[in-house]
């Protein structure tokens, strides 16, 4: 593997072309054969109370139900309950096999969607065993877009959330040489020293069990969102600012694992061709899950939160950053009695989210 390491190796909210059409030869890609790669991490991950404050806190979110008992109970939760974008604490540790050692041929990687299906609310006292699958890889615009699929199961045996995470692979030839040893230098150690890549000859492909999976509902019965019937299409959120500043992009590196350079450090983020420091993308949609769920009044009645990032959001050592975030229903169905919002964040005048939608449950 190169030495620029894993941590620093996805660049967020900077996005390739996702309208052009497919290449006809997948096959073009190195790792195509090696879709389906599959793995179950060892240990569960357990949902610990302090945890789900600690990443709240990194992103912004006070609503009560991820901070006081009993406020989560009084909307059915038997604890605090995480907020959504919580699973990808389990899933930067679980996916780092992944691409150290299937996952070859890349210098470094864009991430450019993500997508969260939460099934049931994810609450304190959960264990999730994690699995792992490379579920695609698709060439557009001359760039390999891979997409990751993480799926948390409880210790009943049944799906909690599913995450899909889209990167595009990069080249050595299109990243500054400089930037290695810059990583290297500032890097903490326990993630700069990692696995050769796998080469074909070495590679052994391991595939998801023919098991049957068992998909988790939300037992509270009727959420504790908005009502229905008091909504419409077209109707507009608040508008929101979130202020970051590069202690906030600290703060959320060290509570979600994710330690890459372009977060914190300016030169890297120069190097890595970036006008300065980048709040993460995460970060961004965690800012916006909060956003909505604020407005919603229920956190856990969200069913799908998907964003396809358009281009990052700067962080100056001087200003910091800032972005707005706003929405509107975009649709209702009243069988379900579901709808979907298109939600619009933006920073320095640009969108930072090309499109994102999140589907919500309503009493």
């Amino acid at each position: 593997m190169a030495p620029l390491q894993l941590a620093t190796r996805i660049l967020s909210g900077v996005t390739v072309p996702s309208d052009t059409p497919a290449s006809p030869s997948p096959d073009s890609s190195p790792i195509a054969s090696r879709v389906g790669h599959y793995y179950r991490m060892d240990d569960t991950f357990e949902v610990g109370r302090e945890k789900v404050r600690e990443y709240a806190r990194a992103v912004q979110d006070y609503h009560p139900a991820h901070w006081d008992s009993k406020a989560a109970e009084e909307l059915g939760y038997p604890g605090l309950v995480a907020p959504l974008t919580f699973t990808s604490i389990p899933a930067m540790a679980a996916n780092r096999h992944l691409f150290e050692s299937v996952i070859v041929g890349y210098d470094t990687y864009v991430q450019t969607e993500q997508v969260f299906e939460q099934h049931r609310p994810i609450v304190v006292g959960d264990e999730l065993v994690t699995d792992v699958e490379l579920s695609n890889v698709r060439r557009i615009a001359g760039k390999d877009l891979i997409t990751v699929t993480n799926t948390f199961t409880d210790t009943a045996g049944e799906t909690v959330h599913t995450m899909h995470t889209t990167v595009a692979g990069v080249t050595a030839e299109e990243v500054d040489p400089a930037i290695t040893e810059s990583v290297r230098k500032v890097m903490m150690h326990d993630v700069t020293v990692l696995g050769q890549d796998i080469s074909d000859a070495e590679y052994t492909h391991a595939a998801r069990p023919e098991t049957p999976i068992h998909i988790a509902r939300d037992t509270r019965g009727a959420p504790g969102s908005r009502p229905f019937e008091d909504l419409k299409v077209g109707d507009e959120l608040s508008l929101h600012h979130a202020r970051l500043s590069r202690g906030d992009l600290v703060n959320y590196a060290g509570v979600s694992g994710d330690a890459n350079p372009i977060h914190w450090d300016e030169k890297i983020a120069k190097l890595a061709g970036l006008p300065d420091v980048i709040a993460h993308g995460m970060l961004t949609m965690g800012l916006g899950a909060g956003f909505v769920s604020s407005w919603s009044h229920d956190p856990g009645a969200a069913t799908r939160f998907a964003v396809r990032l358009a281009s990052p959001a700067i962080v100056s050592a001087e200003d910091g950053g800032d972005i707005e975030y706003s929405g509107k229903i975009k649709s209702l169905d009243p069988e379900t009695r579901t709808g979907v919002v298109l939600v619009v964040a933006k920073s320095g005048g640009r969108k930072i989210f090309g499109l994102a939608t999140m589907t919500i449950r309503f009493p």
